[in-house]
């Protein structure tokens, strides 16, 4: 007999409208505190034999909240995700503009690097999924050299295609991991985790977009200097 679940209490972040579409006020800390929850939660739960949906977290640039305003599928995709962070320099300007104060950008690129180190101290299993064929792995290869004890549970290329399902969900359910970085760009990437979220093996799934590449060494991701200026937008123009 299956243990009773008890789920987590967890402290959902304010969340505020910027031109219409729903952003989380949080930070990296808090981003990775609800991470850490969720796939705790989806443990205690599968302990139990109860399944839950993956999480799904859209990092939410200047780009998602215009084409929000003119796709209205793209615009429910992001008011049902678990979590909308800011990642972009123009979100943080326009929330001030409207008298909210968002702690700072939460980028893909960033944050693949800090859920990955986190993942290694938890022994969470992470999956790459996306990017040319390759990439995912030299990406996997660098985070695992900067991460030791980092497990990736898998890498694959796939599509976004409907029949490159079934291959993917095999491999994603014989990999079994807690963690799901999605690098297909948005809004497919997006579009895709929101659609297949109830089946998806992983407590969460995180739209990435060209992060891959930057950690493969690919594609240049801008100076540092440009990203604490908030100019990325002119180093990718």
């Amino acid at each position: 007999m299956a243990a009773q679940y008890n789920p987590i209490q967890l402290t959902q972040p304010t969340r505020v409208a910027i031109v219409g579409v729903a952003i989380d006020c949080v930070d990296f800390a808090l981003t990775l505190d609800l991470i850490d929850a969720w796939v705790a939660q989806r443990h205690s739960a599968a302990a139990c034999d109860v399944a839950l949906p993956c999480q799904q977290i859209c990092t939410v640039n200047p780009e998602f909240i215009v084409d929000a305003q003119h796709n209205s599928a793209f615009a429910a995709v992001l008011r049902h995700a678990a979590l909308c962070v800011p990642d972009g320099v123009g979100v943080l300007w326009a929330a001030r503009r409207a008298g909210v104060h968002l702690p700072e950008r939460v980028t893909g690129s960033d944050g693949i690097y800090r859920i990955c180190e986190r993942a290694a101290r938890r022994g969470w299993r992470v999956f790459l999924l996306g990017a040319a064929p390759g990439v995912a792995e030299q990406a996997a290869a660098v985070l695992t050299g900067h991460y030791p004890g980092l497990v990736v549970a898998g890498c694959y290329a796939g599509s976004p295609a409907d029949d490159e399902w079934p291959a993917i969900s095999a491999r994603l359910h014989a990999a079994a991991p807690d963690i799901l970085f999605v690098a297909y760009g948005h809004p497919r990437q997006d579009f895709w985790i929101a659609q297949h979220c109830a089946e998806l093996p992983a407590a969460v799934a995180v739209g990435v977009g060209g992060a891959f590449d930057f950690v493969a060494g690919v594609t240049a991701r801008a100076p540092r200097w440009m990203r604490r200026l908030g100019i990325e937008w002119l180093h990718r123009l």
